[in-house]
């Protein structure tokens, strides 16, 4: 998943649970300007504040090891 994705996740989540940017930025305890560059696709390294966005849209990250796409 490219940042991109991710942010487009992101921003289809929130709109879809009818949040504002800085609500959503409020609930996960981040910067409005981290959310705005995170759904805009901005590269980061903040990956501790990208979990917690999606862990206040309620939103599970799931990661595939090669191992299990062999399963």
């Amino acid at each position: 998943m490219s940042p991109e994705q991710l942010g487009e996740v992101i921003r289809k989540v929130r709109k879809r649970q009818g949040l504002t940017q800085p609500q959503l930025a409020g609930a996960a305890g981040v910067g409005l300007r981290f959310l705005v560059e995170l759904e805009g696709g901005k590269g980061t390294s903040h990956l501790g504040k990208a979990l917690a966005v999606l862990d206040a849209l309620g939103c599970k990250l799931v990661i595939t090891t090669p191992e299990d796409a062999k399963r």
